[in-house]
């Protein structure tokens, strides 16, 4: 009992061969690869071809390396202080500002280092070129020599169409100019998330694409084709008892819904406590190829107008190919990432199907 995410491996593999760009993409795969599962998205990726990955944790990192061994570039974007990691598995961190630079300057040697701009996000990294001066006038004064092995940016306009993106990705493509001016040729520059790469393709002279939501089956804005973007995973629940509701009655945290009329409500083995976003108990569920409307919603259960079609043998699907989140992304239930990254692992099932 109890709701199930379940993921098809072909198709999310299927997913990344036609979305990457080979030889040149690094997957994203922080916060438990979108919450697909860490070691089921590496292993599948790295089936697809994809041998870079990128992720804010030290400790996932290093469960990369372990799985890939010494062919795959392993990124850290969040700046870290734990260097002995680093060194011992061969990772590339990132410098996010002077003040991170002139505290750890000495132990930043012979490390992997990605210098990144803040830009117009500005969530973390160097302000401008001048922050850049002043660290490679630094390490010339003191005999400090740093391993720049990359420069990166991240886009968080690049689903907006009023201008903004041009904006952000003006900003960043003068800096990494000015980057190329100081004499500094990273081997990796990397900008572009899922949505800037179907916007542009890769920037001429960037050598990768840093894709997330797009590897995994969501279309990073809404105006794009589905048949572009392969769901390989559902999330669906059992039905645990029918109830039969006169005109007037209520049900639910303070009376969340009330029967018009004399109905049948269906109440499902799964709630908000499992991951399920509030606003997405707006809209509807699917039973047997149709499509009823959720009309409560608490921590551990659902509640679901159904008629004489629904059995109690049925699953109830909140997520397939038909309800894909990206459609509630644009409905307003929340980013892809949102939606995915709430799942509660402790207390859903996961199921990987597995091509036989």
């Amino acid at each position: 009992m109890g709701g199930i995410f379940q993921t098809d491996e072909a198709e999310f593999i299927k997913q990344a061969r036609q979305f990457q760009l080979p030889g040149q993409t690094i997957a994203v795969v922080k916060n438990n690869a979108y919450n697909y599962g860490l070691e089921f998205a590496v292993k599948a990726f790295a089936i697809s071809g994809i041998r870079a990955f990128a992720t804010t944790s030290m400790d996932d990192a290093v469960k990369i390396r372990q799985m890939c061994g010494d062919s795959a570039d392993i990124i850290l974007m969040n700046p870290t202080t734990d260097f002995k990691r680093a060194r011992m598995f061969n990772l590339h961190i990132t410098l996010p500002s002077s003040g991170y630079y002139d505290t750890y300057k000495h132990e930043l040697q012979g490390l992997n280092i990605h210098i990144e701009y803040a830009g117009l996000f500005n969530r973390s990294g160097l302000t401008d070129i001048n922050e850049l001066e002043y660290i490679l006038k630094d390490m010339k004064a003191s005999g400090i020599e740093l391993n720049f092995t990359g420069l990166w940016t991240h886009f968080g306009y690049s689903d907006e169409f009023d201008g903004i993106y041009e904006k952000e990705s003006g900003m960043w493509l003068e800096f990494a100019r000015e980057v190329r001016k100081l004499g500094l040729t990273p081997e990796m520059i990397h900008a572009q998330n899922s949505a800037s790469y179907v916007r542009d393709g890769i920037f001429d002279g960037h050598t990768h694409v840093r894709l997330g939501i797009g590897l995994y089956g969501s279309k990073p804005y809404a105006e794009l084709d589905d048949k572009d973007f392969i769901q390989s995973s559902t999330l669906s629940a059992p039905i645990i008892q029918f109830r039969q509701l006169t005109e007037g009655m209520t049900l639910g945290y303070g009376a969340a819904f009330k029967a018009d009329k004399d109905c049948t409500v269906a109440v499902v083995d799964i709630g908000y406590g499992d991951g399920v976003l509030r606003a997405r108990a707006g809209y509807e569920c699917e039973i047997g190829g149709k499509v009823y409307p959720i009309v409560a919603l608490m921590m551990s259960h659902m509640v679901v107008l159904v008629d004489d079609d629904v059995r109690a043998d049925m699953p109830v699907y909140l997520y397939n190919s038909k309800l894909r989140i990206d459609k509630y992304t644009k409905l307003g239930v929340g980013a892809n990432s949102e939606q995915l990254g709430a799942l509660n692992y402790q207390s859903l099932g996961r199921e990987i199907i597995y091509d036989v």
